[in-house]
């Protein structure tokens, strides 16, 4: 990149803080930042950018960014996202397209991402009245990696109790096991503090 005459590397930088700074100091047009720097991820840097008002159009470099990643970025303001796989010319365009006013948000990896996300919300939307309050309440205890005699002593029930609650939670909820469980169960709990969905 560093023979493109359209542009000019003012700073490189090794981590999140670091780019802050860099972005708040230096005051460049554009930021290209690895979605997952060490300190301090490329989100939380998007967002301190946007909460300082700072110029600089942030584009993602990320090698498998999950749909949770993808949604956040877009949602706080990301103008471009593009995989580190992706060919040399294909990052100058984005940059290029970017540096021009323009998103570079690929719809093959973006309207996945929400259209996925979208889904998981519609399900989780209506868990208050799939679940009883006391199903939320393991649900979200075994989200948190506690065993079944652990959620047990935290809520006063038997482990046999909590056995029962969980294959009615499993059963209602549509999912296996309980890794899907935790999965469906942070998304219900990001859900109900935030509903950030850019659409």
């Amino acid at each position: 990149m560093s023979k493109n005459k359209t542009f000019k590397i003012i700073a490189s930088c090794t981590g999140g803080p670091e780019a802050v700074e860099a972005i708040r100091t230096l005051k460049p047009d554009l930021a290209l930042l690895d979605m997952n720097m060490p300190s301090l991820h490329g989100l939380q840097v998007l967002k301190a950018v946007v909460a300082e008002n700072l110029a600089a159009r942030i584009v993602f470099l990320a090698a498998s960014p999950s749909d949770k990643e993808i949604v956040a970025a877009v949602a706080g303001g990301a103008y471009g996202i593009i995989l580190k796989e992706s060919a040399p010319d294909s990052l100058i365009s984005c940059l290029n397209a970017v540096a021009a006013g323009q998103k570079w948000l690929p719809a093959d990896l973006v309207d996945g991402a929400l259209a996925r996300t979208r889904e998981l919300r519609a399900r989780v939307a209506g868990i208050e009245t799939l679940l009883t309050s006391r199903e939320i309440e393991v649900m979200l205890k075994v989200a948190d990696g506690l065993s079944n005699k652990e959620v047990a002593s935290q809520l006063n029930l038997s482990e046999g109790t909590v056995k029962v609650y969980l294959n009615s939670i499993y059963h209602k909820v549509g999912v296996r096991n309980r890794t899907s469980l935790a999965n469906f169960a942070t998304t219900y709990r990001d859900q109900s503090a935030s509903n950030d969905m850019p659409y």
